[in-house]
């Protein structure tokens, strides 16, 4: 096994995973603190008669064929929930390379084939696999909520966005985990019968 190569790869996954961290940070942090106008992108009025005559609410533009929407003045409750159309896969990225390279830390200092490594790649498994619809759903429902405080129309409800392949990837980590710490108990119980 290269653990130099391990290393290395270790060690970018850590700094890649601060740099967005600290990118969720700086954005949250502006973000919030200015004073521009809210867009929102939509594409639910894109055929329909109904978009010519859309009822926006008060200090929003319409254009495109109201599929974009944007607010002059926005509230604070617009500004986050424009946030959570943008953060959620930021804040995902971060915590996913981190688990990553605490993963190949594991492997450089202990080998690939030990309980802390299966528990870690398990970890990591989970957690790209219930943190990729839950970002998605988040930033659906930031979405589906901004459009709808803009114009107030039933029908537009949340979605969910995002590589939802990821899902596949977390479970096939899942599965090697298992299959990892069954391997490393066959391994010990061998070992203790010679």
């Amino acid at each position: 096994m290269n653990t130099r190569f391990t290393r290395m790869l270790a060690t970018v996954s850590l700094a890649v995973a601060v740099l967005c961290g600290l990118a969720f940070a700086g954005k949250a942090i502006t973000h919030m603190t200015d004073d521009g106008a809210v867009c929102v992108e939509t594409g639910f009025w894109a055929n329909s008669p109904l978009a010519d005559d859309l009822s926006v609410g008060t200090g929003v533009e319409a254009s495109g064929s109201a599929t974009r929407l944007c607010q002059d003045d926005p509230s604070v409750g617009q500004r986050a929930a424009d946030l959570g159309g943008q953060l959620p896969w930021l804040l995902f990225a971060a915590l996913a390379l981190w688990l990553f390279s605490r993963l190949l830390d594991a492997v450089v200092q202990q080998g690939p084939f030990t309980h802390e490594v299966a528990r870690r790649l398990t970890v990591l498994g989970w957690t790209v696999t219930l943190g990729t619809p839950l970002a998605g759903l988040v930033v659906g429902w930031s979405q589906s909520w901004l459009v709808g405080s803009m114009a107030p129309i039933v029908g537009s409800g949340p979605t969910t966005t995002g590589p939802m392949a990821l899902i596949l990837a977390g479970l096939a980590a899942v599965v090697m985990g298992g299959i990892m710490r069954e391997g490393v108990r066959m391994r010990e119980d061998l070992e203790g019968t010679i």
